[in-house]
Formats: C-alpha cells, sequence, structure tokens
C-alpha cells in the first residue's frame, strides 16, 4: 500500500507541474483532465503526510520514553502524545485504505434519472411524481440544476413516466444507488375509505455519457417528429417539435418533447439515448468480470425492491441495508443525505472487504 501511495504522491507533484507549463494551459481538455486528476488525489496525499506526520510523531515520542530520564509532568504528556499519534495513525490507515480503493469513473458525472409509475394506476403516478419533486428538491439543496428531458403527465398531476438531468459535480456518485424499485403504503387522495393501498414506481439513474464514450452511428438511428401532447391539452404545440428517436440494432426508444424546439428535443433525446446504451454496455462488461460496484448494495436490477416508503408509519426504509427513519416528511422534502451516506459507507465496506479477501 505504502509503495502506492509514494505512488500517488509523485504523481501529484507532476500534475502541479504540468499545470503551471503554457502548453498544458492552453490545451483545455488536457488542462481539465489533469485538474480533476489532481482534484481526485489530493485528498489521498494529504491523508498519506497526515498518516506519515502521525508515524514520526509515535516513534519520537517512544524514543523519549524508551530514553528515560523524563520528569512526572513531562513523561505523562510524551505518554499522552504517543496514544494520540497510536490512534490517528490507526484512523489514518484505515482511511487511506478506503481512499486507494478503485475510483468510479462515472462519479463525477451528470445524471439522467427516469421515473416510471409500476404497480398501483394513478396512485402509482402520483407517486412517481413525489418522487420527481424529492430529486428536484434534493439537487436544488446541493447547487445542481435540474432539466426535464420528457414526461408523461397524468390528468391528476402525476406522472406516467418522467425523465430529466441533474447537472452537478458528483451528482451519479451521490444518486447512482437510486436505481430500483420504490414502494410506497399511504392512504390515497382518491381513496374515499380510507384504506392503506401499496403501489410502486421504477427509478432508474444513468451517467451522463458523452460522444467519446459512446458514438451513435447515425445509421443505426431513425428519428421521428410528431406534436407534442399532455394531459388535458398541456403543452400541446402546433409544428411537430417532439422528437421520437429508435436505436435499431437494440430497438430501444427515445421520446422527449418538453421542448418547443425540435433542435433542443432532438439533443436531449441524443443524451439520454446515448446513457442508456453506454449504462447497458458498462452493465454487460461488469457481468462479465462480476465487478459492478453497484452490487455492494444490491443488484442496481430495477426490478428489485430497493425501499419502502410508509405515510401512516411515517418512516421510510431501505431494503438493502436495513436502515430505517422515522422521518418520511424531510425525506420527501429532499432530506436525502443520510440515506445516501449510509449507502456509500456500506458500499465502500465491502469493498474493503473483498479487496483483503482477493
Amino acid at each position: 500500500m505504502f509503495e502506492q501511495l509514494e505512488g500517488v504522491a509523485t504523481r501529484l507533484e507532476e500534475i502541479s507541474v504540468l499545470l503551471t507549463q503554457p502548453q498544458v494551459v492552453c490545451d483545455s481538455d488536457r488542462y481539465t483532465a489533469l485538474s480533476k486528476e489532481y482534484a481526485q488525489i489530493s485528498p489521498v496525499v494529504d491523508a498519506y503526510k497526515a498518516y506519515r506526520k502521525a508515524v514520526s510523531t509515535k516513534q519520537e515520542a517512544r524514543t523519549l520514553l524508551e530514553t528515560g530520564g523524563l520528569d512526572k509532568d513531562f513523561k505523562a504528556l510524551v505518554e499522552q502524545e504517543l496514544l494520540t499519534a497510536q490512534q490517528e495513525e490507526e484512523c489514518l490507515s484505515e482511511e487511506l485504505r478506503l481512499l486507494l480503493l478503485p475510483h468510479d469513473p462515472n462519479d463525477e458525472k451528470n445524471v439522467i434519472i427516469e421515473i416510471r409509475g409500476g404497480a398501483g394506476g394513478e396512485e402509482a403516478a402520483l407517486f412517481a411524481g413525489s418522487l420527481f419533486r424529492m430529486y428536484t428538491m434534493y439537487a436544488e439543496s446541493k447547487g445542481w440544476q435540474t432539466e426535464v428531458v420528457g414526461a408523461n403527465e397524468t390528468e391528476l398531476g402525476g406522472y406516467k413516466e418522467v425523465s430529466f438531468m441533474i447537472t452537478g459535480a458528483g451528482a451519479f456518485s451521490r444518486l447512482k444507488y437510486e436505481s430500483g424499485v420504490h414502494r410506497v403504503q399511504r392512504v390515497p387522495d382518491t381513496e374515499t375509505q380510507g384504506r392503506i393501498h401499496t403501489s410502486t414506481v421504477t427509478v432508474a439513474v444513468l451517467p451522463e455519457a458523452d460522444e467519446v464514450e459512446f458514438e451513435l452511428n447515425p445509421k443505426d438511428l431513425k428519428i421521428d417528429t410528431f406534436r407534442s401532447s399532455g394531459a388535458g391539452g398541456q403543452h400541446i404545440n402546433k409544428t411537430s417539435s417532439a422528437i421520437r428517436i429508435t436505436h435499431l440494432p437494440t430497438g430501444m426508444v427515445v421520446e422527449c418533447q418538453d421542448e418547443r424546439s425540435q433542435y433542443k428535443n432532438k439533443d436531449k433525446a441524443l443524451k439520454v439515448l446515448r446513457s442508456r446504451l453506454y449504462e447497458q454496455a458498462c452493465a454487460k462488461q461488469e457481468n462479465e468480470i462480476a465487478s459492478s460496484r453497484r452490487s455492494q448494495v444490491g443488484t442496481g436490477d430495477r426490478s428489485e425492491r430497493i425501499r419502502t416508503y410508509n405515510f401512516p408509519q411515517g418512516r421510510v426504509t431501505d431494503h438493502r441495508i436495513g436502515l430505517t427513519l422515522y422521518k418520511i416528511d424531510a425525506v420527501m422534502n429532499g432530506a436525502l443525505d443520510e440515506i445516501v451516506d449510509a449507502l456509500t459507507t456500506f458500499d465502500r465496506s465491502e469493498q474493503l472487504k473483498n479487496s483483503e479477501m482477493a
């Protein structure tokens, strides 16, 4: 591990020098890539420096105690310093092991989230709307931007399906564990007998793939235009600005009608299609090598029930890690950090166990 850390420290110094060179500064792509790498490995090097300082302090304190001849008060001070340094060394050693785990290359990417109503009819559609609101409020709390790609609204204000992009640093790293089936238990507004209904909504979280990562062959695309439509006659355009793109090799279909501009709808639809195909390719590769990160907190399969929102009891339960919070109102208003942090911690601890077994 320490040879690896020395290599990381050396690399950080190299990047520091490169970032000051005119030819790098003038090359925006290279400068951006190096800046991202610098930001990623800086915490590792900082922790490593703190670790080496703790080791040095421990050794110095131990030498003083072994030499002897210390007065009572100074000896007590050195013993406390030794104890503190040993504790810091242990904590930093664990932190470094976590920091050296393989970095998910998608973590810093923007995300495309697709929410679809499942079992439960109109109530499922209404809850799809509730989840859409929850994620947009969470994004707002992080200072991220949200942009709707496409939506199929119902008469009562829910969504049969809605897809949207969240743009912001680290968006995928915080939202990637949301893929799966979300179950809700509550008394719907449409229920006259006061009975609790159980409905489900499917959420898919896709890392945004750019053209370099996944190039689409125009010959593989069938692009159709049509007029936008919405519930109750809303958002209806007189021009054919909505876009439907079919990826012929896979049969995958993406529609976008949120914008009045045909060009903007096409651009958004291509982003969604590219991201879906990118995720599909990644999933295939991960299955082949049996090393999907998302498998640490569930398979990531959209058919897997990952969380239950029980409104009568005011609780939210994440079934993958057995976490239950009695703060459903806060969660539905975008307070997701406690859940996300717990999932991230569990994921990293599982990775650490697997790396030790390997």
